[in-house]
């Protein structure tokens, strides 16, 4: 197991007056340009959907959009994006036609075209369904959920140790790897089914279960997050270690029905928020400054390695197990939630809900543009 390194901070944007800088490695621009992607990060603590994309100009740009508590991101087949927050799940749109910018800069401007009002559940992770329906996990309910016409949330999964449908959050339940459209596996911090039971078990009890057996296949993990299904793997990260790893469900050593977790790189902070693209991993790192984080065995391997933890995005080779480029946030900001990679588009942004900006925003289809232009006659 390797350990990541930190290159040389390159400034690029600066914030004094909120006392929050950023910063990115020399090769990010490159790197991200080389895989036709940006990236989308979110940061709960900071109220702030991140979209980080090179500009036609040169040089990263870092688009900010208000958000009440953005949580978990899944990127759809249509090019959209879901995205949980504090009382929504919001259905973003890209309403740009590829020769289209908008400020003559943005070639992606990701718009909330459904909103979903289902109060607050403590929403985490969210996946799209086959029929286009997302599905997330309600940490609150201890379930996975999709939404409701009428109701705040339809209950469709619960792991097999939560006796019930109850507002309480008891194993904090909070990962999801969709596999081929169904959701597939979640992650739990532990297998708890009394009120705020998984509190106790932050440091070797967390699980995966796989949804279809409704079996725990994994186990001893400290707490667990971003499980996703890629290259035939089910990837997660350890984040009570600052781990990213695998689960190998072939190893003869492992409890029967389960499988062992493969720890393969070491990242310095309390690690949530997982993409991959190009035989690289997005791994998303945080501060752990709470209480609900410190006490980990995270702390003495910072310690160990002589490091303070991170909080932004780290971009991993997984052929040499290194950290070849990074996004780094510093200052009033320390935590992030989810990372998400952004396919064919260089230099995309975001509106929010209730903004003016978005109310003033017009786009129509191709088919519409071309009703508008046909002519009529008296």
């Amino acid at each position: 197991m390797d350990t990541v390194t930190q290159p040389d901070a390159n400034t690029t944007s600066t914030k004094p007056d909120d006392q929050v800088s950023f910063s990115v490695s020399p090769g990010l621009e490159r790197r991200l340009l080389t895989l036709g992607a940006s990236l989308c990060v979110t940061s709960y603590q900071s109220g702030a959907l991140y979209l980080i994309g090179s500009k036609h100009s040169g040089g990263i740009n870092i688009h900010q959009t208000g958000i009440q508590k953005p949580m978990g991101l899944a990127v759809r087949g249509d090019g959209g994006f879901d995205l949980t927050s504090l009382d929504q799940i919001l259905r973003f749109a890209n309403g740009l036609q590829p020769e289209e910018r908008a400020n003559e800069i943005f070639d992606g401007c990701f718009v909330p075209r459904t909103v979903h009002v289902t109060g607050q559940l403590d929403a985490h992770d969210v996946g799209t369904l086959e029929d286009n329906t997302p599905i997330f996990v309600n940490t609150r309910f201890n379930c996975l959920a999709v939404p409701d016409m009428v109701h705040s949330f339809k209950p469709v999964w619960r792991p097999s140790f939560i006796s019930r449908i109850v507002d309480e959050d008891r194993c904090h339940l909070n990962g999801l790897a969709m596999r081929d459209n169904k959701p597939a596996f979640v992650t739990a911090v532990s297998a708890s089914d009394t009120i705020d039971g998984w509190r106790d078990r932050r440091g070797d009890g967390g699980i995966v279960i796989d949804v279809e057996s409704n079996k725990i296949v994994c186990s001893g993990l400290s707490m667990p997050h971003s499980p996703r299904w890629h290259d035939g793997k089910l990837w997660l990260l350890n984040s009570g270690r600052g781990e990213l790893g695998y689960v190998d469900f072939e190893d003869k050593a492992a409890p029967e029905g389960e499988g062992v977790f493969v720890p393969v790189v070491f990242c310095p902070g309390f690690v949530r928020g997982l993409s991959f693209r190009g035989g690289y991993a997005f791994v998303g790192l945080s501060k752990p400054r709470y209480q609900r984080f410190e006490g980990l065995e995270l702390d003495q391997r910072l310690k160990d390695a002589d490091s303070e933890p991170w909080c932004g995005v780290q971009i991993i080779d997984l052929s040499t197990r290194s950290c070849v480029d990074w996004f780094r946030i510093d200052g009033a900001v320390g935590e992030i939630y989810d990372v998400a990679t952004v396919p064919n588009l260089r230099c995309p942004m975001a509106l929010a809900p209730g903004t003016t900006e978005l109310r003033d925003l017009l786009t129509l289809s191709p088919e519409t543009k071309t009703l508008c232009s046909e002519k009529t006659s008296d």
